[in-house]
């Protein structure tokens, strides 16, 4: 059997990273090390399920069926990240196939074993679930999965409490939170971590001239141009008025402009004020990104630079990306 230290392995992962050192070895009794060779099947679409897995090394990758009988790949998991979550929210039978594309280790957490935390550990449970649900929201925000499951465990509150009422994206509660637990999981990884800061150009005079209603639905729509840019993984939050943050884990400085330049083109091309004015009225957006470690390795360094680049943006002219 491989060895794995899977207190120490929780304290690198997202979803177990706000526990405390006891809290991790309370619950690390109840997973199980997977040692999993390339090419091995770990669950079949249609598979009942009951197991949620997270990566402790190597590469694991989702397919679902295409017509004509091939598989599609949809996403992958690195060391850190996990699958197979809606086993432990229900025993939902798998929506998808999930193979090791090289030789992996993974541990995993039934759901019977899940539950047994719930009546003796109830703070953990509720910790664990709502870190697991913002990650599993990134996933289904394109469906009304993640919303029934919400509803079904009760979560609705928390859900209320880390969006923004008007784009439903994250809000500024939640990115500070995350910043700094995707910040410790790439420094224990090595894994980069980009941010982009963005704020919509002299927006206030959008405002002022054509209402609140006009600016809600122009928010919106910069967030929805905004999210079909980003992956299964990142993280978009309204940060504060016409500010935004996405926080892009395992994506380099090169790659999160090219993101961020993409974003800029879709969000000059937005037509949200139409019958409203004669003219057409264009929103523009400067953004300043950075990435751990290209940019900075310490995140107060990280946020001062992205800061720095954003205003950049906004001296040359605006409507720009600019990396710190």
């Amino acid at each position: 059997m491989t060895a794995v230290d899977i207190p120490e392995f929780l304290r690198q992962v997202y979803v177990f990273s706000a526990l405390g050192a006891d809290e991790r070895a309370t619950i690390a009794e109840r997973f199980r090390v997977v040692p999993v060779a390339a090419g091995e099947v770990i669950f079949r679409e249609g598979d009942p399920g009951g197991e949620l897995y997270i990566v402790e090394r190597g590469r694991v990758a989702t397919f679902i069926n295409v017509p004509g009988g091939a598989q599609k790949e949809i996403a992958a998991f690195a060391p850190g990240d996990f699958f197979g979550e809606m086993s432990i929210f229900e025993k939902a039978p798998r929506s998808a196939t999930c193979i090791a594309t090289e030789e992996s280790v993974l541990v995993s957490l039934s759901q019977e074993e899940f539950m047994s935390l719930v009546d003796p550990y109830p703070e953990i449970a509720t910790r664990i679930m709502h870190r697991m649900l913002a990650i599993t929201t990134q996933r289904l925000r394109t469906t009304g999965e993640f919303l029934s499951e919400i509803v079904r465990w009760g979560e609705g509150a928390s859900k209320r409490a880390i969006t923004d009422e008007v784009t439903g994206v994250y809000n500024r509660r939640f990115l500070e939170e995350a910043i700094v637990s995707h910040y410790d999981t790439s420094v224990g990884t090595g894994r980069p971590l980009s941010i982009i800061m963005m704020d919509l150009d002299n927006f206030r005079g959008i405002n002022e001239r054509f209402g609140i209603e006009a600016a809600d639905r122009a928010f919106r729509e910069v967030a929805d141009a905004i999210s079909r840019r980003l992956g299964d993984a990142d993280i978009l939050a309204r940060y504060g008025g016409d500010e935004f943050t996405a926080l892009l884990p395992g994506t380099p400085l090169e790659g999160a402009a090219r993101i961020a330049e993409r974003i800029r083109a879709d969000v000059e091309a937005l037509d949200v004020l139409t019958g409203l004015t004669d003219a057409r009225t264009c929103l523009t957006l400067s953004q300043g990104v950075v990435a751990y470690p290209e940019s900075a390795r310490t995140l107060k360094s990280l946020r001062e630079k992205a800061d720095a680049a954003l205003y950049r943006a906004k001296e040359n002219g605006r409507n720009r990306v600019e990396r710190g």
